[in-house]
């Protein structure tokens, strides 16, 4: 088991994803977490994050100190390497030279965490204060071209530091390098698993909900699908989905959801039309944050009506994932700064008569798809691609309405089909249509047209922390673009977006 202290930074769920891709479990806590919890715990190992503050300023985050003093390895990333290193005697002080993106990294050590790495390879930075003095014990192992301490160790202790992300993927050798802190270093062993993962669920869920009656908002993505077969395995018949259709779900989605899980797997179903409520209140309404609010405190207001009518209902279950907490909020209560809510953890009403379940809270999207498998979910479903909480009412930028739906509807229909046709379906991380709210001259049957923008999205991704748009054919999108323009009435141009997660997010609101 490996503790995770969360200092606020954007990848800190990554790094726990890095460490479970070993099968060792990992726990991510806020910084003010008891020593005594620690001790408790008994983690092999203790990463600290990297975060947005800088160690001088005044609140930034600190853990207790008393955790150097534990006979435990510690590995600080970014701000948890200048924290480690200012509170143990070093100093750390502004660059005069910000360091972003890749740098070379020369290795000086070749040996402990920087075991089987080689001597010039590539990292990722993102610092604008570097260490002027290292603490006592300590030597310097690797360096860039302006960060003449990039990584530093004190062996005898078992501490070890790296100024740069080793969790990220542009760290050509990042993952070895934790491999070795895991292995080498923590001694760790190869327990963690979908399976033990299920089991331990199952038991917890059981354990939580004892004789009542849970609901859950059914969705037809593989997180609420998931969801419901962990939780119908854990309390039977005492789970009822309900499948909410708000009016802002791909074309034929409310259909085959109710097909699937009524007649497949003979999970008790409520199906609500709630088209009216949902676009009335989101009428005239165009800002991101209040869609996202809106759209999750309606879907709590529905399930507490239908609740009601659930003799014993007294739990409230959702497909929350760790991007969907970190995006929001920092997962644990850290200091992340806020990036977007998701309408699962940004909507939830303060006062809510149910008590909420989370069983994937502290997965990401691939576990979810591991432990669909181990669950026994059609393929088909385990590999749908990410569907958004709020639906095609955060791909409509500015407001919702039915015409606007109605011509996002037929385009996203047109690029699924293609994208299918192409095999590239399974290749993404998600391909999707943004309908922009403003328009373009054109020209069709020679008359002037002047009618919508029409964005087409595709990522690649191994865990939607980061992202990187997709190279698609040129023909491929001549043929997505041609059908749109002349299938779908509204649209006269069609763009392709290029940017990268970060700086961009993958979903425009």
């Amino acid at each position: 088991m490996i503790l995770i202290i969360d200092f606020g930074s954007q990848y800190n769920q990554l790094i726990a994803r890095r460490v479970r891709e070993h099968h060792v479990y990992c726990q991510i806590e806020p910084p003010d977490i008891p020593l005594d919890q620690i001790r408790t715990l008994q983690p092999e190992g203790i990463i600290l994050s990297g975060g947005p503050a800088s160690i001088y300023e005044k609140g930034s985050p600190k853990v207790d100190p008393g955790i150097f003093e534990l006979d435990i390895p510690i590995l600080g990333i970014c701000y948890g390497m200048q924290y480690m290193v200012n509170i143990l005697g070093g100093a750390v002080a502004g660059s005069n030279k910000r360091e972003y993106g890749f740098a070379a990294l020369t290795v000086k050590d070749g040996g402990g965490i920087f075991r089987g790495i080689e001597k010039e390879t590539t990292c990722w930075m993102s610092h604008g204060d570097s260490i002027q003095a290292l603490p006592a014990g300590f030597q310097a192992t690797a360096v860039t071209d302006n960060t003449p301490v990039a990584a530093a160790e004190d062996r005898e202790k078992k501490f070890y530091g790296f100024q740069f992300h080793p969790e990220v993927v542009h760290t050509r050798e990042g993952k070895r390098m934790l491999e070795n802190f895991l292995f080498r270093i923590c001694s760790c062993e190869k327990t963690w698993t979908m399976k033990s993962f299920a089991r331990d669920a199952v038991e917890e869920i059981r354990s939580q909900v004892g004789s009542g009656r849970v609901i859950l908002g059914l969705s037809g993505g593989v997180d609420s699908s998931v969801a419901a077969l962990l939780l119908h395995q854990a309390v039977g018949d005492r789970l009822t989905c309900v499948f909410v259709d708000n009016g802002v779900l791909r074309e034929g989605e409310a259909e085959k959801v109710q097909d699937v899980f009524r007649k497949h797997y003979r999970i008790r179903l409520r199906f609500v039309r709630a088209k009216k409520v949902f676009l009335d209140r989101l009428k005239g309404v165009a800002d991101p944050e209040r869609k996202r609010k809106i759209i999750g405190r309606t879907f709590i207001e529905i399930f507490e009506k239908e609740a009601k009518s659930i003799k014993g209902a007294a739990f409230l279950a959702q497909g929350t994932l760790y991007p969907d907490i970190i995006e929001s909020r920092s997962a644990f209560g850290g200091p992340s700064a806020v990036i977007k809510s998701h309408h699962n953890v940004g909507g939830l009403p303060r006062r809510m008569r149910l008590k909420l379940i989370e069983p994937l809270k502290h997965l990401f999207k691939d576990e979810v798809r591991l432990l669909g498998r181990e669950l026994g979910l059609p393929d088909e479903m385990i590999w749908r691609q990410p569907f958004p909480g709020p639906g095609l009412a955060i791909r409509i930028i500015g407001e919702v309405t039915d015409r606007r739906l109605s011509i996002l509807k037929k385009a996203d229909v047109i690029l699924q089909d293609e994208i299918r046709a192409a095999n590239y379906y399974r290749k993404l991380w998600q391909s999707f249509a943004v309908l922009l709210p403003i328009k373009s001259v054109g020209i069709m049957g020679d008359r002037r047209t002047y009618e919508h923008i029409l964005a087409i999205r595709a990522v690649t991704s191994d865990d939607a922390m980061t992202a990187d748009w997709a190279k698609l054919p040129h023909d491929l999108l001549g043929r997505i673009a041609n059908r749109i323009i002349n299938e779908v009435r509204g649209v006269n141009r069609v763009v392709y977006d290029i940017s990268s997660k970060p700086p961009s997010t993958i979903e425009w609101e």
